[in-house]
């Protein structure tokens, strides 16, 4: 038995445990575009070839966590559910509630950055704003695939910092190369490239049904004695804060107990 090769397993699965993994996983399996221009390569999807982008559901700031939506794997997600009989309610601040705890989209595309080849694909992460530009580009009839191994063309990275945005974000915006070029001229690079790709489920944990509602509810009725917070870094993305005064099912009273909790989420 390899003992190093069972460590190193060990250690993989240890940090699939953790939400995002730790500050080495994201640098190893993340891109993220620093102030000032890059230039990268969008490589084909090895699991999907005609479609190199990904779009993954969020559900951000419950209980200070991100966590994959379970319907992204095809199955019954509790924050959902309870989201849509929220809405089947009149009550506004029940509305608004289900806009908070709905998952949010963010779409992830594997790329090449040039000059850090080396460092071999990791996974752009975006919103829907940049998810729309990337698309047009695509529809461009005088551009098309510009994804494609042998001609396809890299793309300018121009990004600002938050003295820019007036924000506390990074704001980035993208421009075509209009040259064509090859991703690589070596083509054993590009099988590896092709080949060697995070898979994004993967690097989430992905929380059971009944550990996603226990959540909810305590994000919904914080106990008294619960000051510790739990934090962790998800690469541009907003966390949302919680509601500053506990929403009301029943608009005669505020607040949730378990019984009535579970009564409107099992209609």
């Amino acid at each position: 038995m390899d003992l190093n090769a069972i460590k190193s397993r060990l250690q993989s699965l240890q940090n699939k445990g953790k939400s995002g993994g730790n500050k080495d996983d994201r640098a190893k399996n993340f891109w993220v575009p620093p102030v000032g221009k890059s230039v990268i390569r969008i490589v084909p999807s090895k699991l999907n070839k005609s479609n190199p982008f990904k779009e993954v559901m969020f559900h951000y700031g419950i209980g200070n966590k991100t966590m994959l939506a379970l319907t992204n794997f095809g199955e019954k997600d509790p924050i959902v559910e309870f989201a849509q009989q929220l809405r089947k309610t009149s009550d506004k601040e029940n509305w608004s509630l289900a806009k908070k705890i709905e998952p949010k989209m963010r779409v992830f595309v594997p790329v090449i950055v040039r000059g850090e080849e080396e460092k071999g694909v990791r996974m752009w992460q975006f919103g829907k704003e940049m998810y729309l530009e990337l698309l047009g580009i695509a529809e461009d009839e005088d551009i098309g695939d510009y994804t494609d191994i042998m001609e396809g063309r890299d793309l300018t990275v121009d990004t600002v910092g938050p003295e820019v945005t007036g924000t506390k974000f990074n704001k980035s915006s993208i421009r075509i190369k209009p040259k064509t070029s090859p991703l690589s001229d070596d083509n054993e690079v590009i099988k590896k490239w092709i080949s060697e790709q995070p898979d994004v489920l993967s690097l989430y944990k992905k929380y059971e049904f009944d550990e996603m509602k226990t959540m909810l509810m305590e994000w919904l009725e914080p106990s008294e004695d619960s000051g510790e917070e739990t934090t962790e870094e998800v690469a541009e993305t907003p966390v949302q804060e919680a509601p500053k005064a506990n929403y009301a099912l029943n608009t005669k009273k505020k607040g949730f107990d378990e019984d009535e909790f579970d009564e409107l989420f099992n209609k």
